[in-house]
């Protein structure tokens, strides 16, 4: 047996792994090593969750944002972001639609938008779960105090996604405003944890000032913090934020590490994010095939997905639209997995 692969043996059977054998795994040009990594991704997902993707249906509900970070396209800076904001009705519809074609979760997504008091929030969520009991809520719409989480989830919000974005303090203040703390993002999480939500964190692959000695903290954060969801994907600018200039984050470093993550917390549920599908035409199914197990087609309606411009030419009309599901399920069952209809909880 190659003796490199000895470094991904020991992770898959130690969960974790040295920060030289991580840069290691980053930095190897073995076309042999890098698939065998990736296989190892592919054989604990399935071993897991069988050869199911888990589909999760976005609403992407509201672009107005309070902040101000220097990487996205909705920050509260940015003048030539078209602004719009969902009516609950709006949500419900969207909602309804992607129960017929087969969607068990929803994720509402959105900027930090004061509009959307904790009474509204939470009648939102208890008007879904009403309509759709039999389906999980997932929340991604930021920092908030632990109050407000403990609300949503008395409303029926089951999971909650908020990137970490690093687990550097000192690299977090150079993706972020001052008014942004490292410590309120971890405290939030915690929070969420605590309270009993299924918590997603996640981070950028190639963020500015991002190093190979960041990037092993995150994997270390996530060994230790065990979310039940990661989601990660390449940082790609966004013409119109102070980091416009800055170079994208690469397909292979996203894949591999799908795959090194897959391997420190096997059970996590892990998105081949549309990111990933941004950059590469066939990015979704690399991810699935490097360990992920999530895709989450776009649910929002038509004319406002290309308004939550998060970073440069974001995808909105094909494949990862919930109107092309067929499509999706066909390019799945092309490299052996199938989409299935079931909320697909943490296991």
């Amino acid at each position: 047996m190659n003796s490199d692969h000895q470094i991904v043996d020991s992770l898959q059977k130690e969960q974790t792994i040295s920060l030289e054998d991580f840069r290691f795994l980053l930095e190897t040009q073995d076309k042999e090593l890098i698939e065998y990594l990736a296989a190892c991704a592919r054989k604990t997902t399935t071993a897991i969750y069988d050869n199911h993707v888990y589909i999760r249906g976005l609403i992407e509900f509201t672009n107005i944002c309070k902040n101000d970070c220097f990487y996205c396209g909705i920050r509260k800076s940015n003048a030539n972001a078209q602004r719009y904001r969902l009516t609950k009705d709006n949500i419900l519809a969207c909602c309804k639609t992607g129960y017929a074609l087969g969607f068990r979760t929803f994720v509402l997504q959105g900027g930090e938008d004061a509009y959307f008091t904790d009474t509204l929030v939470c009648d939102i969520v208890s008007s879904i779960k009403k309509q759709h009991p039999d389906c999980a809520i997932t929340l991604s719409i930021g920092e908030k105090t632990r109050e407000s989480y403990q609300k949503y989830f008395n409303a029926g919000a089951d999971r909650y996604l908020l990137r970490h974005e690093t687990a550097s303090e000192a690299h977090y203040q150079l993706l972020h405003p001052a008014e942004l703390s490292f410590k309120n993002r971890m405290r939030c999480l915690r929070d969420l944890k605590d309270i009993g939500y299924q918590t997603g964190c996640g981070f950028m692959v190639g963020s500015p000032h991002q190093t190979l000695e960041t990037l092993y903290e995150d994997i270390q954060f996530i060994q230790q913090f065990h979310p039940e969801m990661v989601g990660i994907g390449p940082f790609i600018p966004h013409k119109d934020t102070p980091f416009a200039e800055k170079s994208a984050g690469t397909l292979e470093q996203t894949l591999r590490l799908l795959s090194i993550i897959r391997l420190v917390h096997p059970h996590v549920l892990l998105p081949a994010t549309t990111a990933l599908g941004t950059i590469h035409p066939q990015g979704r199914e690399m991810g699935i095939l490097h360990g992920a197990n999530v895709v989450m087609p776009n649910l929002s309606p038509t004319q406002v997905r290309e308004k939550y411009m998060l970073y440069n030419n974001k995808i909105s009309t094909g494949v990862e639209s919930a109107e092309r599901l067929d499509d999706l399920k066909h390019r799945m069952e092309s490299i052996g997995y199938q989409v299935v209809v079931m909320r697909g909880d943490y296991k």
